[in-house]
């Protein structure tokens, strides 16, 4: 029983990895970051971030509770084409924290101000899931310093997520101490070890069953947009197809030639979930040709 509703949990955590497969080794050949790299003094904390590859500058932001996932084979790939500036967020992977509750908000001020130390005055910013968000609230509160902008597998408003979705994050404070504690004792919590887990789960379950509607913020992205969705989504298709209507897609035929389309984009991977989404290769390719022309 305990297995089951911390795996469900961990889930609804952002965390793109179910427990049951965080015994499993990463592929050799797309290691993720294993070892602390650099840190930057923002806001009152210390980030850690690593910095990859050649070009313009494109910032990715990680799914909760693993970076790995996200830093993995998707940093190896889109370090090929741009200058990757890969950020942990306050209290994941190797990422210093605070006793203050979580923000996207917040966590958005602290990309812009890692940015600040690199004398990167503007960059392309990618994020999954909990990184979507943040990279969501980064186009909405720091507008000059947004090149492109991709956004995976998150959404605007939390009527976007599916009921049961809600409901998990609900009870994920209540469970902190015993997930965390099993997470702790896993392969990602010995990748990890500065990370409280408990205070992890804890805090993003309390970040996560806030109420929230960012769409008058999501109206006034002039940034181009490309939004990544599963075809079995956490996120309702109705709140994918609202989304992009926000960026002005959707709103009539493009004509025969397409010049009638949105600058913003649109993909739907199939046989993906929330979870598998970040895996598949497609993500990579559409967001480095969305990236690229």
């Amino acid at each position: 029983m305990f297995r089951t509703v911390a795996r469900t949990l961990t889930l609804m955590a952002l965390a793109a990895t179910p427990l049951s497969l965080l015994a499993q080794p990463q592929p050799e050949s797309t290691p993720p970051l294993a070892v602390p790299g650099n840190y930057a003094r923002v806001n009152g904390t210390e980030l850690h971030y690593e910095v990859r590859g050649n070009g313009q500058p494109l910032v990715m932001l990680h799914g909760g509770v693993d970076p790995s996932e996200m830093f993995g084979a998707p940093l190896v790939e889109m370090a090929k084409h741009f200058k990757v500036i890969a950020i942990d967020a306050r209290g994941h992977g190797f990422s210093k924290d605070t006793s203050a509750p979580w923000s996207c908000e917040q966590a958005a001020d602290d990309v812009a101000a890692v940015l600040t130390q690199l004398k990167i005055d503007k960059a392309s910013v990618m994020g999954y899931s909990f990184g979507g968000a943040i990279a969501l609230q980064f186009a909405i509160r720091h507008p000059d310093r947004l090149d492109k902008l991709v956004i995976v597998s998150a959404a605007y408003a939390s009527k976007g997520q599916y009921p049961e979705v809600r409901t998990a994050f609900e009870q994920m404070p209540a469970m902190a101490d015993s997930i965390g504690g099993e997470i702790a004792k896993s392969p990602l919590g010995k990748k990890y070890p500065g990370v409280d887990w408990p205070t992890m789960m804890r805090k993003t379950g309390e970040l996560n069953r806030q109420d929230f509607d960012w769409s008058a913020g999501v109206r006034g992205i002039k940034a181009r947009t490309l939004l990544v969705f599963a075809d079995a989504d956490f996120i309702r298709p109705e709140h994918i197809a609202e989304f992009y209507k926000l960026l002005g897609g959707g709103q009539r035929d493009a004509g025969f030639d397409g010049s009638l389309r949105s600058p913003n984009q649109l993909a739907v991977i199939p046989g993906t979930t929330h979870y598998t989404l970040i895996a598949s290769p497609a993500v990579t390719q559409y967001s480095t040709a969305f990236l690229t022309h």
